[in-house]
Order: structure tokens, then C-alpha cells, then sequence
């Protein structure tokens, strides 16, 4: 897969500008390609990108608040509100149901935020077909950024996959496995990021941002 962006770094730190089209930003990547360091940095530092929070119909965890960590739903109401066609995307996993909310994410963008997914390739392709259905001037299809985030090679994502040291040999199988399938599907994204060094590759997701706001610093 070719790199992109790759020599094209920023020399200083961007000013997020004015939200004049919030964004919704949704990033997805193999497990081990450094999705979730990456986001949660861009999210720390720009207050104007926000999470989406999600639905789920399993029992919190811990302290998760509802509302906060996730909207925690029964299977019942869940499955009413996919019968209203409310969800953006959803998906059953281990027995449980998650998924996005379209008043949710649209909500956030009215504040103007930017609204940042972090979801697989599974889930972009529903949101791509729900999105396909808007009016053009509806403020989550005009907002619509999709990323792939990919390692540099399999051999490099295998390598971090063990060196997690958390993990069965299946388990890397399967991630490995998942992996080259999910991968196969970068094409399909308007952005694609190779993240073979974390702070050129924090760098590039900042001006790929940039770019999609139209600001004149990308």
C-alpha cells in the first residue's frame, strides 16, 4: 500500500480553525496499527474533537456512566430504534449489540464539534450506505472524513502484536488474520496513513484533518 503524505510533515503544530463544516471523523485500522494512540492524542489535543459515544446493550463495566462511556440501551429499545432506522451503524458482538446513534452524532456537530468514530471496516461500510441515503446538504454526509490507519508491513504488525506479550498464538493468528482482511479494504477510504513512526504518523493525521476542513495550513 502506498504511503500517504509521507515527506510532507508539518514543521509546527496546527491551530484547529473555526468549525465552519464540523467534521465526523471516523478512523479504522487493523488491531496493532496504533488507532487508538493516535486518536486519543489528536483528542486530547484539539477539545474541538469529541467521541462519538456509542449504544450498547451490555451492563456497564466499572465506573462507566451512562451517557459518557456509552448510551447503555436494553436489547428491546435497541432493537426498536434499528426498526426506526436510527443507527447510523450497529453490530452484534459476543451477544451484545453497539452502534451509533445519527441524532447522537449529529448533536455533537450542532455544538460544533468535530465528532471523531473509531470503528471497523464493517461498520464504515454501513455508514457509507446510511450516508448514501441523506440529502447532500445533510451536515454528517457534507462532514463525512474517513482514515485507514495501516502498519508499515504484516511482519512489523506481527512483531507488535507479541511484543504486547498479552496475547495466545491463536489470538495473534486470528488478529493477523483479521488483519490482511481489513487492509484489503483501504482503498476504499479517502485518506490512507501508514503509521511506521508514531509522531511522523500523528503529524500526518493532523494535516489530513487539516485538509478535509479546507484550512489553508494543510
Amino acid at each position: 500500500m502506498e504511503e500517504m503524505h509521507k515527506n510532507e510533515l508539518i514543521e509546527r503544530d496546527p491551530v484547529m480553525p473555526r468549525a465552519t463544516r464540523p467534521l465526523m471523523i471516523v478512523v479504522s485500522a487493523p488491531s496493532g496499527a496504533g488507532k487508538s494512540t493516535l486518536c486519543n492524542r489528536l483528542v486530547s489535543e484539539f477539545p474541538q474533537i469529541v467521541y462519538s459515544v456509542s449504544c450498547t446493550t451490555r451492563d456497564p463495566r466499572g465506573s462507566e456512566k451512562d451517557g459518557v462511556d456509552y448510551y447503555f440501551l436494553s436489547k428491546k429499545e435497541f432493537k426498536e430504534r434499528i426498526k426506526n432506522g436510527e443507527f447510523l451503524e450497529h453490530a452484534k458482538v459476543h451477544g451484545n449489540f453497539y452502534g451509533t446513534l445519527e441524532d447522537t452524532v449529529l448533536f455533537a456537530m450542532e455544538e460544533g464539534n468535530h465528532v471523531l468514530l473509531d470503528i471497523d471496516v464493517q461498520g464504515v461500510e454501513q455508514l457509507r450506505q446510511s450516508l448514501a441515503r441523506f440529502d447532500p446538504r445533510h451536515p454528517i454526509r457534507c462532514g463525512f472524513t474517513d482514515i485507514f490507519i495501516s502498519p508499515p508491513s504484516m511482519e512489523e504488525l506481527e512483531k507488535r502484536l507479541r511484543g504486547r506479550g498479552t496475547d495466545e498464538e491463536s489470538v495473534i493468528a486470528t488478529r493477523l488474520k483479521n488483519a490482511a482482511e481489513e487492509m484489503a479494504h483501504a482503498g476504499e477510504y479517502t485518506y490512507q496513513l501508514v503509521n511506521d513512526d508514531l509522531e511522523s504518523a500523528y503529524r500526518n493525521l493532523k494535516k489530513l484533518i487539516l485538509t478535509a476542513l479546507g484550512s489553508p495550513d494543510a
